[in-house]
């Protein structure tokens, strides 16, 4: 009998060292530099030979290599799929902790729940988690520079650097909401497309457009969920269907830690802009897209402190399965199918914050 508990004991105490040099190696709940990032993803390829895959797409000014996670079961089939980017402004440090964090959870989750396998089966997961490789850098270079927004590109006197891309993507382009002046945060650039990081998503995406459900592109702050479109004289053709929703990805986010998040169009709930990814992507015909903006309210705004590293990822885990959730089940099981996405998006919202402490 004192074995059998003895040998018990071992066994939970190997566990639980498991789990906190798990912790040890990689704090998903700290902010990480980009080297720290970039190793993370050579880890989690390493890690998940079967399911993970390093994709190069393009490059930043400073010639960096702009890279993502394809996630996927293997499959003879041709796969549906996913984008989610992070860090398109380098001073929203939370977001690319929440690709992070997506990416430990859909990997985590497949194992053990059949709704994940099944979508992972169906579709392959995109997932940038830096995409602004140069302004984070730069970001963390020191306090004088930690709120820079834009990329590292000089502007066209050369007295003055980056460009705004989540202006400069061809949606509208500088028609609201920018800036022709390169000193400004919202400097829309040269041109359409003008950035190699916007062209970099414009190529890979626009030429398997037809793949796509569903493109989500993470910033903060705000606690907003933005639909199409930012210029206030368009609405998008399914825009009932974008807020619908985004109104169930947001009564997601609710349940998990009672944060409130607002939807709607940029003009109606923030401001009117134009040149933006999520923009872009709708007119590819990509039918569900949205700007996630996370907390908070304005209280620490890009300074986000790292204890609400993990709410802020768990809420927003939920909102973003929602709508992946129901664009899955609306290619591959019908409309019918929506009601038990919304069951499974509030079932997993309740049992989130157990998964994390494995």
């Amino acid at each position: 009998m004192l074995n059998m508990v003895g040998l018990s004991f071992v066994a939970l105490f190997l566990t639980v060292g498991a789990s906190v040099l798990e912790r040890a190696e990689y704090d998903y709940y700290k902010y990480h530099p980009m080297d720290e990032i970039s190793s993370w993803m050579a880890q989690m390829e390493k890690d998940h030979p079967d399911v993970v895959t390093i994709v190069d797409y393009g490059k930043t000014y400073e010639n960096r290599t702009i890279s993502l996670l394809r996630i996927g079961l293997k499959t003879e089939a041709k796969k549906k799929a996913i984008w989610m980017d992070c860090g398109i402004h380098a001073r929203e440090w939370i977001a690319p902790a929440f690709c992070q964090y997506f990416v430990r959870q859909i990997l985590q989750t497949y194992k053990t729940d059949a709704k994940m396998e099944k979508m992972m089966t169906n579709m392959d997961f995109y997932v940038t988690p830096v995409l602004n490789i140069d302004g984070y850098i730069y970001s963390w270079k020191d306090s004088s520079t930690r709120l820079w927004r834009k990329n590292r590109s000089p502007g066209p006197s050369g007295d003055c650097y980056g460009t705004d891309l989540n202006r400069n993507f061809d949606a509208n382009w500088g028609t609201v909401g920018v800036s022709f002046n390169c000193s400004s945060n919202i400097y829309c650039g040269r041109g359409p497309i003008s950035e190699p990081e916007a062209q970099a998503i414009t190529y890979f995406v626009g030429s398997r457009k037809e793949d796509f459900l569903c493109f989500l592109t993470i910033h903060s702050y705000g606690q907003l969920l933005l639909v199409p479109y930012g210029h206030p004289d368009f609405t998008a053709s399914n825009y009932d269907e974008l807020m619908k929703v985004g109104r169930g990805a947001a009564e997601a986010i609710l349940k998990v830690h009672g944060k409130n998040y607002t939807v709607g169009t940029s003009p109606d709930v923030l401001y009117a802009n134009s040149g933006s990814s999520r923009d872009w992507a709708r007119m590819q015909e990509i039918p569900l897209t949205f700007t996630f903006e996370l907390r908070d309210n304005g209280t620490y705004g890009f300074k986000l402190p790292e204890n609400q590293i993990q709410p802020t990822c768990e809420e927003a885990y939920s909102g973003a399965l929602h709508i992946i959730t129901y664009a899955h089940d609306k290619t591959f099981n019908g409309a019918a199918a929506t009601a038990a996405a919304t069951l499974w998006t509030m079932l997993l919202a309740v049992g989130v914050s157990g998964a994390n402490l494995m």
